[in-house]
């Protein structure tokens, strides 16, 4: 259920994550996935952005190590997606802490820099091991990745940036996210690592719903 993927988890559970990582493909493929077990299907279906199209929502976090795990197998994954199939992020705030780097994705997504930045979000955070917890740890990072130091904080500063990081938290507090990565499909569905044992098997279980979508059901 939604509470197995707190956030508290993730950081109590970095090495059994690891091995999960690690899991076999074949074992999600062995059977079909189990609603309640692999995901979950919203009480209150959320209306999606994207109409005609099956919307994959990810939710997630810049400093959560296990989002990290996941952006690579996302990334592939989202390239393979066909013409159907659209796919937004969203990242949450479970803390007032965690607002800056809402508004650093905003930022950059203002800025039309997300594709070119986002992964290097990550790498500082896991790899160079910048927090980026702040404003100003973010406009430092920002300036010395070569965007343009004022052009960036004018943006993260705007009504825009602050509206759209209103409405991410409102969106996944209607999707009752208590976790990431989360991947929420056609405002119907959830599901994770942490409910299916893997990063693959996450997203083969989003492969699986984005086909029940696409299927009309038997009357």
């Amino acid at each position: 259920m939604i509470g197995r993927f707190h956030l508290r988890r993730m950081f109590t559970g970095l090495a059994l994550a690891a091995g999960l990582v690690a899991a076999l493909p074949g074992i999600a493929q062995a059977q079909q996935p189990r609603e309640g077990t692999d995901y979950i299907r919203l009480q209150q279906p959320q209306a999606t952005d994207a109409p005609g199209k099956i919307e994959v929502t990810e939710f997630f976090w810049y400093s959560c190590p296990h989002c990290n795990a996941l952006e690579p197998s996302l990334e592939a994954w989202v390239k393979k997606l066909p013409a159907d199939v659209v796919v937004r992020r969203v990242p949450v705030r479970f803390n007032a802490g965690m607002e800056p780097q809402q508004r650093l994705y905003y930022t950059l997504e203002a800025l039309g820099k997300v594709e070119q930045f986002h992964r290097l979000v990550f790498t500082a955070i896991h790899e160079q091991r910048q927090p980026l917890n702040t404003a100003n740890r973010i406009f430092d990072w920002a300036e010395k990745a070569g965007l343009d130091r004022k052009q960036f904080m004018d943006a993260y500063n705007s009504f825009g940036v602050q509206s759209k990081v209103q409405r991410a938290t409102r969106l996944a507090e209607a999707y009752k996210i208590d976790g990431v990565p989360t991947l929420a499909i056609n405002g119907r569905y959830l599901t994770s690592p942490s409910l299916t044992g893997s990063n693959v098997g996450a997203l083969q279980v989003a492969d699986f719903l984005i086909g029940k979508e696409r299927t009309p059901p038997t009357r």
